[in-house]
């Protein structure tokens, strides 16, 4: 997760601000007030399930498309009419959209041209930028076509650049490549943002891009904005039992309340939880892998106790994960290798974890 945010975004003032932003396409409601500050110089990540509208909501944004109603302000002007090849910014697309029958200097060069930039800068510019995208200056003359993936995204990348755009938008750039280049392009984006200081609007329906990369997330639902936050936000305090399940593995117990306690539907356990919320009588509490741990006897002085066997086991690199049944559920528990269970599948285990680390809701 991003926790060193630079100081510079925290106080920046926003540069782009979203006001009651609607988008309907008939009598379907694509997005439904919106509001949003995207200040200046950050790494700001939408994600969500597909048909979330995170999709539409950037296109708003690049001026692909018009909001139904309410204001879309860049610098506090606003710019809802404002066509996309008018307005300081840039989009890179999932398909790069890449010339195939010119050489990397030329898709780069592109928009310089189109601007009428005379040929000596426009080279100038194109060689700074394959030096900071770690591309060798001999791909100048290289056809795109004969570049790898990885390649092709940093050329992608350089060419937005070129533009010199203030904002650039990103439609999940990443997601047809595969696992390892993704990792290390997800590093290499964060490095690039730290570098330009330009302000990044990344949309992604992948949980981890957004963790690695973003200093602050926005999780859509419906066409809504429900939640937004740093990574350490959103994944510690998540606002209901939707972000917290799109943000990680939980487990989740539905309870009701007994006196000062909460009781397991499935279980009939009576568990200590976090404070109830005023008038609270029945929800969810939601419990993430990590909170849980493996109890020895009575010695361990937790109030919330599960009695199971432990089923299964899975290597996740640096952690091991464990499935364990309780009765008719079935429980995630994750540990550091080093603190992996010293016994066997089948075993009789206790599970159990403090109250503070279990989140509780009415939805």
């Amino acid at each position: 997760m991003n926790s060193a945010t630079p100081a510079t975004t925290e106080s920046a003032a926003p540069i782009l601000r979203l006001q009651n932003v609607d988008k309907l396409f008939g009598d379907f409601v694509a997005v439904e007030r919106v509001n949003l500050d995207i200040r200046e110089g950050e790494f700001f990540t939408i994600v969500g399930p597909s048909g979330s509208g995170k999709t539409t909501l950037i296109r708003m944004l690049v001026g692909m498309d018009k909001p139904s109603d309410g204001n879309i302000l860049l610098r506090g002007t606003r710019i809802n009419d404002v066509p996309a090849n008018k307005r300081p910014t840039c989009m890179v697309f999932q398909s790069l959209a890449l010339f195939p029958h010119k050489t990397v200097g030329q898709n780069i060069e592109f928009p310089l041209k189109i601007r009428g930039v005379p040929p000596a800068e426009r080279r100038g510019r194109c060689e700074r930028l394959l030096q900071q995208l770690h591309l060798p200056q001999d791909y100048y003359g290289k056809a795109v076509g004969k570049c790898s993936g990885g390649e092709q995204q940093r050329v992608a990348l350089a060419r937005a650049l070129a533009f010199d755009p203030e904002i650039l938008f990103f439609d999940e750039p990443l997601s047809a490549i595969d696992y390892r280049l993704r990792k290390a392009l997800e590093k290499e984006l964060k490095d690039i943002h730290r570098e330009t200081g330009k302000t990044f609007v990344y949309i992604t329906h992948s949980l981890e891009e957004a963790m690695v990369m973003s200093d602050r997330i926005a999780i859509m639902r419906g066409g809504r904005v429900v939640q937004v936050g740093t990574p350490d936000e959103i994944y510690n305090r998540p606002r209901n039992r939707f972000v917290s399940e799109f943000m990680g593995e939980v487990n989740v117990l539905e309870v009701a309340r007994d006196g000062d306690r909460l009781r397991d539907g499935a279980s009939g356990a009576l568990l200590q939880g976090p404070a109830m919320p005023e008038g609270f009588t029945k929800g969810f509490l939601v419990i993430r892998p990590e909170a849980f741990r493996f109890l020895n006897g009575t010695a361990d002085a937790t109030p919330n106790r599960l009695e199971g066997r432990l089923y299964n086991e899975y290597s996740l690199g640096s952690r091991m994960q464990y499935q364990v049944h309780v009765g008719g559920g079935v429980f995630l528990v994750e540990k550091l290798r080093e603190q992996r269970y010293q016994g066997q599948l089948d075993d009789s285990v206790t599970i159990g974890w403090d109250p503070a680390e279990a989140m509780l809701f009415e939805e």
